[in-house]
């Protein structure tokens, strides 16, 4: 008859029971090269700017500028609003005809981390707004828990996953909403467009 010695414990000992780590997958590429990679992948036009903070979110933001819209408000000095309070006032009803119009169309908005939870905290704010996608490693769609609990997720949002392999090669896993539906304006929306619009700029200078 065998048995498995019991543990005994040790006044003072805080060594825990050992564990295998599971590795994080690393990333193949820089944010921007992916990025840009997912955005061709996705048919996205235009411009795939450096990755920013909107909302609280690190995201990779693809716009295109309203050359029409742009001119009018180089015309009239009004560039790129930063201020949130400020622009909120702009979508109240006695301000219409008054405020500069939006000069850039977001196309989408794009999430590249390691793991598939970290970019879906990224990416889903904006799916509610229009195109959003996510890059992941290779490796994170060969593991249970991203069948089992990221692919629901993802379907559900409208989210498209891509997948980047170790030579950097960009692959479409599932494919979401990928379409431009107009979005009516909000607060937020127009804060947004504005922080996107001063990153067109300073990214085209």
């Amino acid at each position: 008859m065998s048995s498995t010695p019991a543990r005994i414990a040790v006044p003072g000992d805080t060594r825990a029971p050992s564990a295998t780590a599971v590795p994080v997958p690393e990333l193949p590429g820089t944010t921007e090269e992916l990025a840009a990679s997912a955005a061709i992948r996705l048919g996205w036009h235009g411009v795939v700017l450096p990755e920013m903070v909107l909302m609280g979110r690190r995201v990779v933001v693809v716009a295109e500028l309203m050359a029409d819209a742009h001119a009018e408000r180089v015309c009239v000095g009004a560039g790129p609003e930063a201020d949130r309070t400020t622009v909120s006032t702009w979508v109240w009803p006695e301000m219409e005809g008054r405020v500069p119009p939006s000069a850039v169309k977001i196309v989408g908005v794009l999430a590249v981390a390691r793991h598939w939870r970290t970019a879906l905290a990224s990416a889903v704010p904006f799916a509610r707004y229009g195109n959003a996608a996510v890059v992941l490693p290779t490796s994170v769609a060969f593991t249970h828990d991203y069948l089992t609990n990221c692919l629901p997720r993802v379907r559900r949002y409208g989210v498209s996953v891509l997948m980047a392999d170790a030579e950097s090669n960009v692959t479409t896993d599932v494919t979401g909403r990928n379409e431009y539906v107009p979005v009516e304006d909000t607060a937020t929306t127009r804060w947004v467009n504005e922080l996107v619009y001063e990153q067109v700029l300073a990214t085209a200078s």
